[in-house]
C-alpha cells in the first residue's frame, strides 16, 4: 500500500483515486501496534517506524525506483501468497486462516 500511495502522489494523481490507501495504511499500523503491544515487543515499533519513513523517502529518490517498485508489487504479493501456501502445506494446519479472507486477498493480488 505504501508503494501504491507514494506512486500516485509522485505522479500527481487525483486524491479521489488513492484516498483509501492512507486509511488502509493507518489500519495496518494500528493492527501492528496491537500485535506488538500484546506480544510485549513495543520497542520494535521504532524500528518499523524508521523502516516505513525510510522506505517512503527511498521510493522517490529516483524515478526508476518508484517505477520498479510499482512493477514488482504484483510479483511480491503473489510471492507472499505462495509463501503462505507453503507454510500451510508444511504444517498441515490452517490455524487461523479463513478461506474467504485468504481468497479475497489472493483475488486482489
Amino acid at each position: 500500500f505504501l508503494v501504491f500511495l507514494r506512486y500516485q502522489i509522485y505522479y500527481s494523481y487525483p486524491l479521489q483515486s488513492y484516498l483509501e490507501y492512507p486509511i488502509i495504511i493507518a489500519q495496518d499500523v494500528i493492527l501492528l501496534l496491537f500485535i506488538l503491544h500484546f506480544r510485549g515487543e513495543m520497542k520494535r515499533a521504532l524500528f518499523y517506524a524508521v523502516t516505513f519513513w525510510g522506505g517512503w523517502y527511498l521510493l522517490t529518490l529516483q524515478k526508476w525506483i518508484i517505477d520498479l517498485a510499482m512493477n514488482l508489487c504484483t510479483f511480491i504479493s503473489a510471492a507472499s501468497k505462495l509463501a503462505q501456501l507453503r507454510y500451510l502445506w508444511q504444517t498441515k494446519d490452517s490455524g487461523q486462516v479463513s478461506a474467504l479472507t485468504w481468497s479475497m486477498a489472493a483475488y486482489t493480488c
